[in-house]
Formats: C-alpha cells, sequence, structure tokens
C-alpha cells in the first residue's frame, strides 16, 4: 500500500484476535493478526485458525508463485451456506516479515493489505465485495504468511462476459440503450474513485461485476448495480504521481475493451465524456487522453509480443 494517508477507515463489527509480546517475541516466536465478521466461526468451525492454510479448496482453484485463489463452500450447522474465495499467501519476502516485527501497527502482507483496501472502498460508498475474515501470519526471523475470505458475488457476472450476453439477450435498441446507462455507471465509479485520490492498479473490465439478471433487461437506474473487485493493488500516491495513476487506470479499462462483443468506438468516447469534466477541453484534457491512448496500445502490443512467444 503507497501512501496511505489518504484512507479513512469505517468502525468495523470484525473481531480482532490480539498478539501479545515485544519487538523481542514478535522475532523470535512470531505474531498473528487476524480479523473476522460475527458469522465467520459459525462457518469455519471450531479450530478454522490453525488449519486454514492447509484447507483443501479445490473449486476454481489457481496457484502460481507461492500463493493461491480458490472457490470455497461452508455450511453451518443450522443449515446456512456461506461462498467465499479463499486467497492465500504461502511464502512472502523475508523482509516484509522483518517490518512486520518491526512495525507491528501497518499491514505488510497481501491478505491483510486487501482487507483495509476494502473497508476503505466500503467507507467510501463504492460497491464492493465482503471481507469475512483475514489473517496475517508472522513466524520466526521474518517468515510471513496471509490469508483473505471474500464473500462471493453469487449470480454475478464480469462485464467482459455479461455484455456479450446482453447483446445477445436484448434488442438491438435495448441493447444500446443498456449499454448507455452501464457505461454511466463505469464512469461514474471510475471517477468517485479517482476523486478520492485513490488508484486501482487492475482497472480491467473483467473486474466490475453486474447481476446476471441485469442482462435481461434494460436498468431504470445502474447505481448499485455494478460491483468491483480486486482490491489488493489500490493505492493512495503522492499528489506527483497521480496523474501517471489514473492514465494507468483508464488505459487498463481501455485495453479491456478491445475484443469484447458488443463495445463500440461510441461506447469508448461516451465513458470518456461521462469520465471528464464536460467542460474541459484544455489542451491538458487532450494531452491526458493521447497519453492514455498511447499506454493503451503499449498495453496490448506487450500482450500480442506475449502471446506469439507463449505459442
Amino acid at each position: 500500500m503507497t501512501g496511505n494517508r489518504h484512507m479513512t477507515l469505517p468502525a468495523t463489527s470484525a473481531k480482532p484476535t490480539p498478539s501479545p509480546g515485544g519487538l523481542w517475541h514478535r522475532l523470535t516466536r512470531g505474531r498473528r493478526v487476524v480479523h473476522r465478521e460475527p458469522d465467520w466461526d459459525d462457518f469455519a468451525g471450531e479450530g478454522w485458525l490453525d488449519r486454514i492454510m492447509a484447507e483443501s479448496v479445490t473449486d476454481r482453484y489457481h496457484a502460481k508463485q507461492g500463493r493461491s485463489i480458490g472457490r470455497w463452500t461452508l455450511t453451518a450447522p443450522d443449515g446456512r451456506s456461506l461462498i467465499v474465495y479463499l486467497k492465500r499467501h504461502y511464502v512472502l519476502p523475508r523482509l516484509r516479515g522483518l517490518l512486520s516485527a518491526l512495525a507491528p501497527d501497518r499491514p505488510r502482507s497481501p491478505g491483510l493489505e486487501e482487507w483495509e483496501h476494502l473497508r476503505w472502498a466500503r467507507a467510501n460508498g463504492l460497491p464492493v465485495p465482503r471481507a469475512v475474515a483475514v489473517g496475517e501470519f508472522l513466524g520466526p526471523w521474518g517468515k510471513l504468511q496471509s490469508f483473505l475470505a471474500v464473500e462471493e458475488l453469487t449470480g454475478m457476472l464480469p462485464l467482459h462476459e455479461a455484455i456479450p450476453l446482453a447483446q445477445r439477450r436484448l434488442s438491438a435498441a435495448d441493447f444500446t440503450r443498456w449499454k448507455r446507462g452501464l457505461v454511466a455507471e463505469l464512469a461514474r465509479l471510475t471517477r468517485e474513485l479517482h476523486d478520492r485520490r485513490a488508484f486501482h492498479r487492475d482497472l480491467y473490465l473483467c473486474h466490475f461485476y453486474i447481476p446476471d439478471a441485469d442482462t435481461r433487461r434494460v436498468p431504470g437506474s445502474w447505481p448499485g448495480l455494478v460491483w468491483m473487485i480486486d482490491f489488493h493493488r489500490l493505492t493512495f500516491p503522492w499528489r506527483l504521481r497521480q496523474a501517471s495513476a489514473r492514465v494507468k487506470d483508464l488505459a487498463q479499462l481501455l485495453y479491456s475493451t478491445h475484443g469484447v462483443c458488443g463495445i463500440t468506438d461510441r461506447d469508448r468516447q461516451r465513458f470518456w465524456w461521462v469520465y471528464r469534466d464536460r467542460k474541459d477541453c484544455s489542451a491538458v484534457d487532450r494531452m491526458r487522453r493521447d497519453w492514455i491512448l498511447r499506454k493503451s496500445r503499449r498495453y496490448t502490443d506487450h500482450n500480442a509480443r506475449h502471446m506469439r512467444a507463449a505459442g
């Protein structure tokens, strides 16, 4: 997390598990920092904290470079169910662990960082999934691991799947109206994020979700229907770096729209028209637009080179 001076976190109902001890205790014996929502223990069961990093999670499982993510369905004794995506980091840089021991008041693991980011997003009115449990485990001499359980957006689809689906399900006239409302909401959410001097750094179309049911109709109002995910790289940069962070977000989003059935240049222009100040036709505005276009093309070229090398 970079420059978190802009973060204003809400009060949380989560239950923390404190880890006592001074610096020597943290260096030689480690510590645990754990937060969970009040209902988490009902679903995870007794002793969940000691087995969470070894729990078998095979549904939609993906692992690489010392980390994994998988879809985990839990059932409480009274029959209630909870579906989460469990993100685990098994091997983190030793320096992070040593910093956690030296300055324990700051999150040093990806799990705890994203937990804080999601809390910040909710406090600032951004629609994000519920983070139900998180843990940062510091072992002796800087060994660091973490996990994060985020509630699934059940019945929702990422936009790169939802837009082509809506094109097939709706009439041409309704699909045009549908896109107009969706584009306006995408631009509004992105602007809301950026106006708070916060930048996603993974602002691709696949990280926006809408209910599957809303691909069959034209919603009367879009606010509250579009959700955002994957806030692990959220950043709050210093003022001099905000321009490049803004361009990076917008270039990523623009790049991710190419090749998605149903999206046209007119839709991209409409997004830009809503996102920016419509009265702003200054040279700075034109320079920013050109910067975004160049960076988006670099993403496209980089991806093409990567695919050629892999093919």
